[in-house]
């Protein structure tokens, strides 16, 4: 009993915090002629309701594809549908056709931001729920605070009830695709995931953990056997998945190309703005844009990713263990993040689940992160005017997660997994004093934080030199980055020293 009122009461806390961030503005209110997110998924609404389901992804003369045309997979637009039936039903004025652009109301920002929260409701905040219940070691009062402190992580809350979007939609469909394969559920799962990939592309981030851990599964079971039957009933599950989110467009061929046009927009560009990754932070010393062709940034691009990928997927297919398919979720989507082709500073949250999951396992690290993801959207933040939000939600889970989760007590180099970094620090000189690598970890991280206030301070209370206007959001991207880059080292190094013996948390 008293297990269920503290979650209860930590799902309550988390609704409230989203409910009061969603009170604030918004992306591009008021600024027309684009606007931004929140119209953009408004616009769809418009859109689904009112137009054939041909049209949803072509270029008509109601359908302009410059005004936020869908560039997202099928199950999105279906969702957008959804929604527009029951604006439709509340004020047909949110939705028409044409007349509907740039349409904003008090009523309408309820109606919006409740639909964010019903997603969360049904979808992401039941996902943790359960993970944490099931998929946590230790008592009672740690699984809730994990939980409290996952649903309370900034990022998201900030960019779905702040920005404007549903990335707790997709992220919740991932989670429910983890939450099938810890508990042994692979069919489940693999649909879950198949859903997540349905909804929004950017899920491709995760996708080689899952494959390889279920390959990798399916191969030790045997695939002549019972691997095999395994390994087809997961097949199928995908396919008929796909072919039913996809089944509308697939009696024309040109139908489902357009659809593939439209969600992997290769023309524009390696990254946008000024995102954490490394495209970005070196066009600041060599402008790869100018010299590069488009051909070849994509090329390089998905070749780097690739090979930053590969290692811990090979780790993951040879040893498909749960503890190596969440370390392997983070190092997949933080390479993705780091080095593929379109980036957007967004997408940092593709990365912060897994890690969000990691929180019961390695606090100190995961909250670092949490932290440094949430900052390296500043820039996004401050031109949504989220500086308040920002800084009361950051604040808070900084306090909260290092106290519940007893962040900085436990943070001895076993407990921090630093034991691959030992045996790599035993090549140093003999003659070099023994480095304490925990005390490292923690004043970097104590650096950081006083970094990032810092940061954050002065871009809103300085103004940037008349030569560098774009000085603070760089500065901004380039921190970030060495900290995500830091990061995919320190995962890919626990990953991949891991012995066969111990592949459970501690």
């Amino acid at each position: 009993m008293e297990a269920c009122t503290l979650v209860s009461m930590s799902i309550l806390l988390g609704v409230l915090v989203r409910w009061g961030v969603s009170f604030n503005s918004y992306s591009g209110a008021g600024k027309p002629p684009m606007f931004g997110d929140y119209e953009a998924q408004r616009h769809w609404q418009e859109v689904t309701y009112n137009l054939p389901i041909q049209e949803w992804y072509f270029n008509t003369t109601d359908n302009d594809l410059n005004y936020w045309g869908l560039d997202y997979p099928p199950l999105t637009a279906f969702h957008s549908l959804l929604c527009a039936h029951v604006a439709k039903l509340i004020n047909p004025e949110w939705v028409k056709l044409l007349r509907s652009r740039g349409y904003e109301s008090p009523a309408h920002k309820l109606f919006m931001r409740a639909t964010v929260l019903a997603a969360d409701l049904l979808v992401y905040i039941p996902a943790v729920v359960l993970y944490c219940c099931n998929l946590t070691n230790g008592s009672t009062n740690k699984k809730v605070g994990t939980l409290l402190c996952i649903l309370l992580y900034p990022g998201l809350i900030l960019i779905d009830y702040g920005h404007f979007q549903y990335n707790g939609l997709s992220l919740g469909l991932t989670l429910w695709g983890v939450l099938g394969l810890g508990l042994g559920w692979d069919a489940l799962g693999s649909l879950a995931f198949s859903l997540a990939l349905n909804y929004k592309q950017m899920e491709l981030y995760h996708a080689l953990p899952f494959f390889c851990y279920l390959l990798g599964k399916c191969a030790r079971q045997g695939l002549t056997g019972r691997g095999l039957f395994s390994l087809v009933k997961i097949a199928v599950t995908v396919l008929v998945t796909f072919a039913l989110c996809w089944l509308p467009f697939l009696s024309d061929p040109e139908q489902a190309l357009q659809v593939l046009r439209r969600i992997f927009p290769v023309a524009r560009g390696l990254f946008e703005d000024k995102v954490a990754n490394a495209w970005c932070s070196l066009n600041v010393l060599i402008k790869i844009r100018s010299i590069l062709s488009s051909d070849s940034q994509f090329y390089l691009s998905f070749a780097v990713t690739l090979l930053a990928i590969t290692p811990s997927s090979l780790k993951l297919l040879k040893t498909p263990t749960f503890w190596q398919f969440k370390l392997a979720l983070v190092n997949s989507s933080l390479a993705f993040f780091l080095f593929s082709y379109q980036v957007h500073e967004k997408s940092i949250l593709l990365a912060a689940l897994p890690v969000c999951l990691l929180l019961n396992d390695l606090p100190l690290v995961a909250i670092y992160f949490l932290q440094v993801s949430t900052f390296s959207m500043l820039p996004l933040l401050l031109k949504d005017g989220l500086l308040m939000p920002y800084a009361v939600t950051s604040l808070a889970f900084l306090v909260l997660s290092t106290h519940l989760l007893s962040a900085l007590e436990r943070c001895t180099e076993a407990q921090l997994r630093l034991e691959g970094y030992r045996r790599l620090a035993a090549w140093l000189p003999a003659w070099l004093p023994r480095l304490d690598l925990a005390r490292i970890i923690r004043r970097k991280f104590y650096t950081s934080l006083v970094l990032m206030v810092g940061l954050s301070v002065a871009s809103v209370a300085l103004p940037p030199p008349a030569g560098l206007p774009d000085l603070f959001p760089v500065l901004v991207s380039t921190f970030s980055f060495l900290h995500f880059l830091g990061t995919f080292i320190y995962f890919n190094i626990v990953q991949l020293s891991t012995p066969q013996g111990k592949q459970k948390t501690l």
